[in-house]
């Protein structure tokens, strides 16, 4: 039964396995298996990616002003934003959240019941942590494919 919520990308610094939470966003995790069937995250880069916080991803622009084009509304909820966390990128609308999700380097709690977790990195987390720095970076890294383990 995991399976079917098991995210699994192939970065350009190798694999990252998201356990992905419909018990904390149904919502968030059926849009991104959507995008994830589409193939919509194959070849996006990581385009913002703060050292000791997080690595964000998801714009088809590859600039942070792009998404799919479905706005989601907020599922927050009580998961901490922890090493690992995988949580949604979103404007100053709380209910604009689209594509764009990132992938904490460490603790950052501040966010907590403001951006919607919708899963965690349970292997691959050096990977991430390999993911080249920058805002904009030059150069990304990137999510070669992404698909789901079932």
């Amino acid at each position: 039964m995991a399976d079917e919520n098991t995210l699994l990308l192939e970065t350009t610094q190798g694999p990252v396995t998201i356990q992905m939470r419909p018990d904390l966003a149904p919502g968030h995790v059926a849009r991104i298996k959507e995008l994830v069937k589409d193939g919509f995250y194959d070849g996006i880069v990581f385009h913002r990616v703060i050292d000791g916080f997080m690595a964000q991803t998801g714009c088809p622009h590859g600039t942070g002003t792009g998404g799919s084009g479905k706005k989601l509304k907020a599922e927050f909820n009580a998961a901490p934003h922890v090493r690992g966390t995988v949580s949604m990128a979103r404007a100053a609308n709380p209910d604009s959240g689209d594509s764009q999700f990132f992938i904490c380097f460490d603790d950052a709690r501040f966010l907590d019941g403001q951006y919607t977790v919708w899963g965690e990195v349970t292997s691959g987390m050096e990977n991430v942590d390999k993911i080249k720095r920058g805002e904009p970076v030059t150069n990304p890294d990137k999510i070669v494919s992404a698909k789901m383990a079932a």
